[in-house]
């Protein structure tokens, strides 16, 4: 099959560090050209990546070679991601979207409903769905090696002196809505569909629309299991984990460092025990330090990102299937459960 040809629209971290690198190492895209608003940063890239074209805009109206490309990856601000998802495929162009989806689920729906009206392919950037240690998960439990599931907790702190976006305090409650996607469609990805049950939020000490804690409880359609998200934007560290936890075992997905682990069940919790979780843990870590560290050190630890980036581009060349876990519905249902939370949170003050 031809190459995807493709315009990056957004040159942030995210772009630069993930979506352009996976492209450029693909053998189904060749990236056109790149866009963004700030002076001088498009042409930079451009030349320093070697692509054709450059432009320097606010609207793809403006973009003069925008009918060489097939497809748009936009990496913009959340703020923006509706209009230019809109105007893309108005366009006739496929579209490839960095979370959060959209602003409010109407901007979501109106996503969805016009790329379905021409013809195109949507998708969003839920990567970590296919990192290396939740497809270790996944397979775990295919296998049934962790037994009958008992829950699901998702758990994330964040350091607020950490590199961050410089829009995130526009967000609805801020930090909380770029970042929750991830352990969102992490949770949906082993418990399939979700429906929130209780939302509590901890208010900001400095008056931040991001608050300092935010704690949800879900219930699963095909499960009766707990299902947790506890989210701490006050800590000293940062750090994302998902566990699910089995008759047999604990899983532990720690997300920023693509590391899994599996501890047995250490029953009675006697000396024993305590020092076998204590080995088992310690081993896995470090072993998967040379399998995860060494890919991070270098540049080339995209945390399943060239997954969803081959399942869209397989979805534009006839195989609109490839698309199911980060297609228009995965992607509404998980900024559904964000608004959620949004707007059904009960208020709680710090102890």
């Amino acid at each position: 099959m031809a190459r995807v040809k493709v315009a990056a629209v957004g040159l942030g971290w995210v772009a630069l560090h993930r979506h352009l690198p996976v492209m450029d190492r693909s053998s189904r895209f060749e990236v056109i050209g790149v866009i963004d608003r700030a002076q001088g940063r498009a042409d930079a890239v451009a030349k320093q990546r070697g692509y054709r074209h450059s432009a320097c805009v606010g609207s793809l109206d403006e973009v003069a070679w925008l009918d060489e490309v097939d497809a748009i990856t936009v990496a913009t601000a959340p703020m923006s991601h509706h209009r230019l998802v809109c105007d893309a495929v108005r366009r006739g162009k496929h579209v490839l979207t960095e979370k959060p989806f959209a602003m409010t689920v109407t901007e979501g729906e109106d996503m969805v409903r016009s790329a379905a009206a021409a013809g195109r392919q949507l998708a969003v950037v839920h990567n970590f769905q296919f990192a290396r240690s939740t497809l270790r998960l996944k397979a775990d439990l295919v296998a049934g090696r962790l037994g009958a599931i008992t829950g699901i907790d998702a758990v994330q702190f964040g350091n607020p002196k950490r590199r961050l976006p410089a829009w995130y305090e526009e967000l609805p409650l801020g930090l909380f809505y770029d970042e929750s996607p991830h352990l969102l469609y992490l949770m949906r990805c082993v418990a399939g569909p979700l429906a929130l049950t209780r939302a509590i939020a901890v208010p900001s000490r400095d008056g931040l629309a991001t608050p300092a804690r935010i704690s949800a409880w879900f219930k699963a359609e095909a499960h009766h299991y707990p299902i947790t998200l506890s989210c701490n934007f006050e800590s000293p560290v940062s750090e994302w984990y998902l566990m699910v936890f089995g008759e047999r075992e604990l899983a532990i997905v720690d997300v920023f460092r693509d590391i899994y682990i599996r501890l047995p069940n250490d029953g009675t919790h006697d000396t024993r025990s305590v020092l076998r979780t204590s080995v088992a843990a310690t081993l896995q870590h470090w072993l998967q330090h040379v399998t995860s560290g060494i890919p991070h050190l270098t540049g080339r630890l995209v945390y399943g990102n060239d997954q969803v980036f081959d399942r869209f581009a397989r979805a534009i060349e006839g195989e609109p299937q490839a698309l199911d876990p980060v297609g228009p519905a995965s992607a509404l249902s998980v900024l559904k459960l964000q608004h959620a939370i949004i707007d059904r949170r009960e208020g709680a003050c710090p102890s």
